[in-house]
């Protein structure tokens, strides 16, 4: 287990540029994540070069609707989270809570519960009253949003592929923010 200095939290709101350093650390998080089983998004194994599209894409699309934490020790990226806010007239006052990915070393240490205060308080300043999210069933991810205080709004079986290919079922989260 790596030496941990304070974990650092970074707040990115507005389009950023996509330096190397950046999308490397991304990369190099993502797909450690896809590669550990996680079901986010990707199958295994997860080139390069999918990878930083997808982050490019990301990062040009960061402004008041999208939003991203990321989580830092010292230099080194060992986590990140994103808040999607609903685009829809009707939705204004929810978002969704995207990507929560720690690296494998820093698992355990409470990256992801500081992640997710992060991301809870943007949308609390944001003037949102309702979070979901998703995450596959029987996870760590699911255990983690349960502790959190998350509740279970409800499961669709085989919804979605984890990186090996198989469907597994996926558990629906909400936080209504007070």
């Amino acid at each position: 287990m790596p030496t941990v200095t304070p974990i650092s939290i970074t707040h990115l709101q507005a389009r950023a540029d996509a330096d190397s350093a950046l999308l490397a650390g991304l990369n190099a998080l993502l797909q450690a994540t896809v590669a550990d089983g996680a079901s986010v998004g990707f199958l295994s194994p997860l080139s390069t070069a999918t990878a930083t599209a997808y982050w490019q894409q990301v990062l040009a699309a960061l402004s008041a609707q999208q939003q991203m934490w990321l989580a830092y020790n010292g230099t080194e990226l060992v986590g990140t989270v994103q808040l999607q806010r609903c685009g829809k007239d009707n939705g204004h006052h929810r978002g969704e809570i995207q990507k929560l990915m720690v690296s494998l070393d820093y698992r355990g240490q409470g990256v992801a519960t500081r992640l997710m205060a992060a991301a809870q308080a943007g949308a609390q300043a944001a003037g949102l009253s309702l979070l979901v999210l998703d995450t596959t069933a029987g996870s760590a991810a699911e255990t983690l949003y349960r502790r959190l205080g998350w509740h279970e709004g409800g499961r669709i079986p085989a919804y979605a592929a984890l990186p090996d290919g198989r469907l597994q079922a996926t558990v629906y989260f909400y936080q209504l923010l007070g």
